[in-house]
């Protein structure tokens, strides 16, 4: 039997943001109201899903898949940060999240964020 949690509990929000922002990039808040690209470390917000015109639809909750480095995230819940603004790495001091599933070939984790 084959499972999905694609869609559960998504939410996302409109920011403004930097130019340097590209969809699936993890994103962070810069000024009110405003996101930009994580670096090493950052507690990111959310993925963005598109961007366009100056604003990014940032997906904030909800289930999603993103890229990992370092250490496989185990399944359950995991505190997750920023490896940049392409991937996550297992952080002591990140931000709570379910992972659901891991695809360790691709190096993709899918989780609830």
């Amino acid at each position: 039997m084959e499972i999905s949690l694609q869609g559960y509990r998504e939410n996302v929000a409109t920011f403004e943001a930097d130019e340097t922002v590209r969809p699936g990039n993890l994103v962070k808040l810069t000024e009110n109201g405003k996101v930009g690209l994580c670096a090493e470390g950052d507690l990111f917000i959310g993925a963005a899903v598109s961007v366009r015109g100056g604003c990014a639809a940032v997906q904030l909750a909800g289930y999603c898949r993103l890229a990992y480095e370092g250490t496989q995230p185990a399944l359950g819940w995991q505190t997750l940060s920023a490896k940049g603004a392409a991937a996550v790495k297992a952080d002591a001091a990140g931000r709570l999240c379910l992972v659901t599933d891991v695809d360790a070939t691709a190096k993709v984790a899918g989780m609830i964020l």
